[in-house]
């Protein structure tokens, strides 16, 4: 009779297995058969919302659970509260294999929708020791986000109810065209944002993100690892890391106490996939000559994956002892230069801007420097590096949104996802995203994920968000209802929506330069590429990166006045349009800015470079002379300082072996671009000795 009330004044359904629920959870609860029970070990396994009612019926310390049964059948109890119940019990009989810690985390879980992770829990998974698995990952996850699990969990079941409900982000905001400047590469208002920047390098720190593998490239490693272009093998990470302390070598050229010269902080986001790799990688190359207390690696965690609406966390189909975790988002970066006090060591120790770029765009260090002096000229506490965007791309817009009139909200300059963009510009007078009609392009400025930060507003701004941004879901649904998820989701943040913590009175604002001097990613593969060149124009692969370099060193010559032709032509490979022309490839070291590349060519007009032509200059080099049609390779070793005063280098050069995307006898690095290198001839010049050299008539001399 008992089991039958309870069973319908607990709103839980007349079947035998609602029946059975409730005889096993009140058996499991009188172990051993007297009838009373711990009004401390009720308390300890009741859902905690009926902790009040186990209070009340409690005498002398001890419960009557006779007594608790009528009181429960007067009492809004579900079958939630009995799954709870249960639960508790489950982690009480395996409390003697868990730690204090562990217990105290698992019941807080069966109380925020997590009863079902204790289900599979009994006497033979406690023996084998599984609980004490999926505990280890609950409380790592615990630990790592701010607030711990159950703050994880309260801000996915309001972000999931918005989902569902349909929610609109943007509502009560008006798009306008946000506060910048747009700069042409080497032009006077370029050379004037560049040499301000340079003046500002004394205070530059830089990270980059690098938490992905290659698996999309077809590239089985590391993308960091992937050479920039097989010319000279130079791989990204060795770039970056040139490229920063070139900048320091600017930054400390006049400078003559040791003691007062700068260090540039570098730090690098890595993730469980790319963290062991990367320092392995940092390890045999001796850090690419950077000292190893200037650069910092931040592994960056998962966040436990949701499978309904109501953020019940995922286990794994064939395990449920092991926890389901997704990354969180590339915004993790900012909890991590919390976390490892990176953002506050660097704001008191003299950075006053914070550079953060992606893992292969190889010319990003085009435009930072030109980025910099915006952001000081203009105050900017976040500067957004943006390419000129065309309506439609699959790329976010930077947009400035203003409050409507009635509205509480503060204004808001922001990335606006490429999805959402035309839905919010339809009230704009272009009605959508479309392009204007004086240049053809989106008003709204292309976000390319690289950024500037003023470092100290930074670091109180993540001081008090505990370096979280606002995160956000994005479920896959399998039902109109939207009840259902096809696979799990998780909470998820964006390095980009960084300023939604900024506060109100903070200048934000872009910079925007021509794709073709500071935006070329490598991220598909030749398969996916083929596909996106043909919708979009950039195939973003290995072919099309290493053409892009080569084309903006071809591009900043004739800037500078070198004879020769700029853009190449578009040739396919693997059926990928790519630029190809003369393989220019200057080392940082020689020219990391367009201030120093105008001063390596006194007279330009004295030097021409054919289209089938490979150029390589690394270190301290002038070109006062040159005629090239082959190869020529420079390289100036530290302390060298060459003059080259040739009249005419020419020789059979280099060319492409052309090999096809699927040729396992090839190495996948080539395999991506779809060519080995040929060298036919070359020219090559190596002055490895301090001094002052001459390159003349084919030969290096070094001055006595």
């Amino acid at each position: 009779t008992h089991v039958g009330h309870i069973g319908r004044n607990m709103g839980i359904a007349q079947s035998e297995e609602a029946k059975e629920q409730v005889e096993t959870v009140f058996k499991m609860l009188d172990m051993e058969d007297t009838g009373i029970l711990s009004a401390a070990d009720l308390a300890a396994v009741v859902s905690s919302d009926l902790k009040q009612t186990v209070d009340d019926v409690a005498k002398d310390g001890k419960v009557n659970l006779k007594e608790l049964k009528e009181v429960l059948l007067k009492k809004e109890v579900t079958k939630e509260h009995l799954t709870v119940v249960s639960a508790k019990l489950r982690i009480q009989g395996c409390k003697p294999v868990l730690k204090p810690e562990e217990v105290k985390l698992a019941r807080q879980l069966a109380d925020n929708s997590q009863a079902h992770l204790f289900k599979p829990w009994d006497e033979n998974s406690a023996k084998e020791g599984k609980p004490k698995v999926l505990m280890a990952s609950l409380l790592k996850c615990h630990g790592k986000y701010p607030g711990g699990l159950l703050e994880y969990i309260k801000k996915a079941k309001v972000l999931l109810e918005s989902s569902k409900s349909g929610k609109n982000p943007f509502e009560g905001y008006k798009p306008e065209v946000p506060h910048g400047e747009q700069l042409n590469y080497s032009d006077k208002k370029f050379d004037e944002f560049e040499l301000k920047g340079i003046n500002e390098l004394k205070g530059a720190g830089f990270v980059l993100v690098a938490g992905g593998l290659g698996e999309r490239l077809g590239y089985g490693g590391i993308k960091v690892a992937l050479p920039i272009e097989i010319t000279t093998m130079t791989c990204y990470l060795n770039f970056y890391i040139q490229h920063i302390l070139a900048f320091q070598t600017i930054a400390n050229k006049d400078v003559a106490d040791e003691k007062a010269k700068v260090k540039l902080p570098f730090a690098i986001m890595t993730s469980g996939d790319t963290h062991a790799p990367t320092a392995k990688l940092l390890d045999e190359n001796n850090y690419f000559g950077m000292p190893k207390d200037q650069l910092t690696l931040i592994q960056q965690d998962k966040v436990p994956a949701l499978n309904n609406n109501d953020a019940a966390f995922a286990v794994k189909k064939d395990d449920p002892f092991v926890l389901q975790t997704k990354p969180h988002g590339h915004g993790d970066v900012h909890l991590l230069m919390h976390q490892s006090g990176l953002a506050s060591n660097w704001a008191k120790s003299g950075v006053k801007w914070i550079s953060f770029f992606q893992d292969t765009n190889g010319l990003v260090f085009n435009a930072l420097p030109a980025c910099l002096g915006v952001s000081s000229s203009l105050d900017l506490e976040v500067n957004s590096l943006t390419v000129p965007r065309k309506p439609g791309e699959a790329v976010g817009a930077i947009c400035k949104l203003v409050p409507e009139a009635k509205s509480s909200k503060s204004e808001l300059t922001i990335n606006v996802e490429y999805n959402q963009l035309d839905a919010l510009l339809k009230t704009t007078p272009v009605g959508g995203d479309a392009a204007d009609a004086k240049t053809g392009l989106s008003p709204y400025p292309g976000n390319i994920n690289v950024l500037v930060f003023k470092a100290e507003p930074y670091a109180k701004n993540l001081e008090e968000s505990q370096g979280i941004v606002p995160e956000f879901v994005n479920p896959k649904y399998a039902d109109s209802e939207k009840t259902v998820f096809k696979k799990p989701t998780r909470l998820e943040c964006m390095m980009q929506d960084y300023p939604r913590l900024c506060k109100s009175t903070a200048k934000i604002g872009f910079t925007s330069m021509e794709r073709w001097a500071c935006f070329s990613a490598v991220k598909n593969n030749t398969k996916d590429a083929k596909a996106k060149a043909a919708k979009t124009g950039f195939g973003e692969s290995g072919c099309t990166g290493e053409g892009d370099y080569y084309r903006a060193n071809r591009k900043k010559l004739a800037a500078v006045g070198v004879t020769l032709e700029a853009d190449g032509k578009r040739v396919d490979i693997l059926d990928i349009p790519c630029w190809q022309g003369a393989r220019v490839c200057f080392s940082p070291s020689f020219a990391p800015t367009m201030q120093q590349l105008k001063s390596r060519f006194p007279s330009p007009d004295k030097v021409k470079i054919s289209d089938t032509s490979t150029l390589v200059l690394d270190g301290d080099i002038t070109i006062k002379n040159l005629e090239l049609d082959g190869a020529l390779i420079i390289i100036a070793k530290p302390g060298a300082q060459v003059v080259v005063d040739e009249s005419k280098v020419t020789n059979k050069g280099h060319g492409w072996n052309m090999v096809k995307s699927d040729d396992q006898e090839v190495d996948e690095k080539f395999r991506i671009r779809g060519y080995t290198l040929d060298v036919k001839e070359e020219t090559k010049h190596v002055c490895d000795k301090p001094g002052k050299w001459t390159i003349k008539d084919g030969k290096a001399t070094l001055e006595s």
